[in-house]
């Protein structure tokens, strides 16, 4: 039967250079199936996407071998737009929006609605004129399907990162004629009940027929929605089978070719904290960061703690270390070993010993185009004035000192490349975060802050960046600040967690708090 499936992906193969990246792989969807795509950072998930979308990367590189099928009919696409006209469209991780254009704007980007005019008549439809209402009309329709209330004249700029995701959905929704949608990690930046909204919005939208491709790290949200799983490592496809017939655990073993613990060991963890030295105070801290607004923040933290930062989204936890590290404007006193920082002053949390990876790994936390090298030690280098050697009284690049510490951090992290000069906006996700990390440890930091440090991350990265942390303050005695959306994250590592409500601190709970305290805390009714 032509239309039993979808897409047929079979026997596709990709090189960069010498460097097998995808060997062998073949997957099969069904219309109206919900299809779990799983694997690690790096296992091949995303070129894998980029082959099935036609990007120009592919193109580029030699371009790869198999075949692709649509209902039936072999493709060979050299632009995403093929794969749209196909039926094939996606919900990125990496937000695909336009922050000047209206949430209308951005659902219609490319099948705008228009109008004729006196001027189309004689120059041609591109003299037509903007169909504002039926565009509204039409991202309305989009919104309510996925239960988004914003109103859809508003700007993109200053979303939260949930809103944005939202409208990401809402405007493949919007596109006629689809017949299988990729979501690529489409709750990680959702609330519980957020995430949980997404997930009935996707099964309604498999009712109606069209198939899903589900990328993510979260195996709970598999187990509940998928129908069927292929799990790749390497670049190989090690496993594929109905949901029914696995487990979560099995799922987590065949992504890392391992078994997995389900928290991080905190081995080390100090048992005199009562008694360290207060090294940062938080006082009255306000933050106009749009979505996550800090109203009075007060808090301390102690020499050689992991001191975890949680609450729901848009409450303000992500405001925090925005404002400390000067992105957003802030007012109130925040003192860190002695040093009141100055929030006038740009990079001053950098001067005074302060490293931040950022949630926003992309706009903030790196330079896409350049090496991961360049990255992991250009601010070492621009504010430190290390990894230069001196040069008739200039400044150079001291490329063997530069080249022998990326080697190094790609080594102790596990950053999947196939070479320190790669462009780090090549990698996947997961290790972009890793070079972020690399990037700020590398400044020898007195404390660390780390804002959603495995948003997006696969379950063995995840459990390789939290236990590199436990190990930097059991080891170094390092001082940490982690902020994170999953409560269990923060509880497998930290050694007191502060709950943020309507910008303020609710709480502050010890990890073995009960779920209970832990709710009352995030709904602001903790005294």
């Amino acid at each position: 039967m032509q239309d039993e499936y979808v897409l047929e992906l079979e026997h596709i193969r990709k090189e960069y250079g010498e460097n097998v990246v995808l060997n062998d792989v073949s997957l099969k969807v069904k219309p109206g199936e919900i299809y779990a795509l799983l694997g690690e950072n790096g296992a091949g998930k995303s070129t894998l996407m980029n082959i099935l979308f036609g990007m120009t990367v592919i193109r580029d590189t030699g371009g790869y071998g198999g075949s692709i099928k649509v209902s039936g009919q072999e493709m060979k696409f050299i632009a995403p737009t093929d794969a749209l006209a196909a039926g094939i469209g996606m919900v990125h991780q990496e937000f695909m929006l336009i922050p000047g254009f209206t949430i209308a704007e951005n659902i219609k980007l490319g099948r705008e609605e228009t109008n004729p005019t006196v001027l189309s008549r004689i120059f041609g439809k591109s003299m037509e004129q903007l169909d504002r209402e039926k565009m509204d009309q039409d991202a309305r329709r989009s919104l309510d399907a996925i239960g988004m209330s914003i109103e859809e004249h508003v700007m993109v700029a200053g979303l939260p990162v949930g809103y944005m995701q939202f409208v990401e959905i809402a405007r493949e929704i919007d596109k006629l004629n689809i017949k299988l949608l990729v979501f690529d990690e489409p709750t990680a930046v959702l609330t519980e009940s957020e995430a949980s909204k997404l997930l009935e919005v996707m099964q309604l939208i498999a009712s109606k027929g069209i198939a899903i491709i589900f990328i993510t790290h979260r195996l709970s949200e598999v187990m509940e929605v998928a129908k069927t799983m292929t799990v790749l490592r390497d670049g190989e496809l090690v496993a594929s089978k109905p949901i029914a017939e696995t487990s979560m655990t099995e799922i987590a073993e065949l992504m890392v070719g391992r078994a997995v613990s389900s928290t991080v060991d905190s081995e080390g963890a100090s048992t005199d904290l009562e008694n360290a030295d207060v090294v940062v105070e938080v006082r009255d801290l306000h933050v106009a960061m749009p979505g996550e607004t800090v109203h009075g923040a007060t808090f301390d933290v102690r020499r050689g703690e992991i001191f975890g930062i949680g609450g729901l989204a848009g409450q303000g936890k992500v405001g925090i270390a925005n404002g400390i590290n000067g992105l957003f404007p802030a007012h109130g006193t925040v003192t860190v070993f002695g040093q009141e920082l100055n929030f006038s002053k740009l990079g001053d949390a950098l001067h005074k010993g302060i490293s931040f990876v950022s949630e926003d790994r992309r706009g903030v936390g790196l330079l896409l185009e350049e090496s991961i090298a360049h990255n992991i030690v250009f601010r070492a280098m621009t504010i430190n004035r290390e990894y230069l050697r001196n040069y008739g009284g200039m400044k150079l690049l001291n490329q063997r000192q530069i080249d022998n510490y990326a080697d190094k951090m790609i080594e102790l992290l596990d950053i999947r490349c196939y070479s320190k000069k790669q462009r780090v906006g090549t990698l996947s996700g997961g290790n972009q975060q890793k070079v972020c990390l690399a990037a700020a440890l590398t400044m020898k930091p007195q404390l660390l802050i780390v804002s959603e440090p495995t948003r997006g991350i696969d379950i063995g990265a995840k459990e390789l960046i939290l236990d590199y942390l436990a190990k930097l303050r059991r080891e170094e005695g390092l001082t940490i600040i982690m902020i994170s959306s999953e409560l269990s994250e923060l509880r497998s590592i930290c050694d007191r967690i502060a709950i943020v409500a309507d910008g303020k601190i609710a709480g502050i709970l010890q990890p073995d708090a009960s779920d209970a305290d832990f709710g009352l805390a995030m709904s602001a009714a903790l005294k």
